[in-house]
């Protein structure tokens, strides 16, 4: 893996303030042949956590100059984009400005391979509507789901409503309709450009409140996210979906309809 920090390698100092101080956004996603989709949407959603969390985004640009130069000329890769500052410390947390930009390139990993059983946690992410570096919560999820024999962890809170995912969105299948769930939570770009191609593959789509106690009228659910644009999800807890391998089909499709955007 390469880490560039502000077009630079990354120092040792840096590195060591970057897991010390655990404050910052950051988007990650799939270089395909030069290209990524979605890449206007990361790259805003970047943008606008610049300025809610660090008081200022970078000038316009520089995220992309900045891939083109991690990338080094290559075609196929995965990149994280991740803000932080130096200034900002547990000592004193007040500094405004524009943040550092740290790149890291890695080969892509593979989508993921369903189908997926998942495991209903109780717990929301702090500051849901942020793609933050807090990342604890997740990883504790994810290790206690596969302990328990799952997957992965599908989130509600105490009411039993629905949100996300550790890593993904999720929808769920009622006939020709994909139903995403209304909840405070990460407004995923995989799931943006999947909801904008359903309509081309003869799928409706509605956002409302989610249940867990509402699963078993469902007819199935797929998650997403950068990585893996739909993945079949086979059961959610003790609730076990039908199989509609034709209705899966054409989600795996729209999930693919979306051109990479030039870097």
């Amino acid at each position: 893996m390469d880490i560039l920090i502000d077009g630079l390698p990354a120092t040792r100092d840096d590195l060591a303030h970057m897991a010390l101080a655990n404050y910052g956004a950051y988007t990650s996603f799939r270089v395909e042949d030069g290209g990524v989709r979605g890449l206007d949407l990361h790259l805003q959603r970047l943008a606008r956590q610049a300025i809610e969390l660090f008081g200022k985004a970078p000038a316009d640009g520089l995220f992309r100059d900045l891939m083109r130069s991690a990338l080094a000329g290559r075609r196929d890769a995965w990149l994280r984009i991740s803000l932080f500052s130096r200034h900002i410390t547990h000592r004193d947390a007040s500094w405004v400005g524009a943040p550092s930009v740290m790149i890291a390139v890695a080969d892509p990993p593979p989508p993921l391979a369903g189908p997926l059983r998942l495991q209903v946690q109780t717990y929301a992410r702090e500051a849901p509507e942020l793609k933050h570096t807090a990342t604890f919560g997740l990883m504790r999820a994810r290790r206690a789901a596969k302990a328990a024999g799952f997957d992965d962890a599908l989130f509600a809170d105490v009411g039993g409503v629905i949100s996300e995912g550790s890593l993904w969105n999720i929808a769920f299948l009622a006939g020709e309709t994909v139903i995403w769930p209304q909840a405070p939570m990460l407004a995923g770009v995989a799931q943006a450009l999947m909801d904008a191609r359903l309509a081309g593959v003869g799928l409706r789509s509605e956002t409302r409140l989610v249940r867990v106690d509402d699963l078993p009228a469902f007819d199935g659910a797929f998650i997403c996210n950068s990585a893996t644009p739909a993945c079949p999800v086979e059961a959610v807890g003790s609730c076990v979906f039908a199989n509609r391998p034709s209705c899966m089909a054409r989600v795996i499709q729209a999930g693919s309809l979306t051109s990479p955007e030039p870097i």
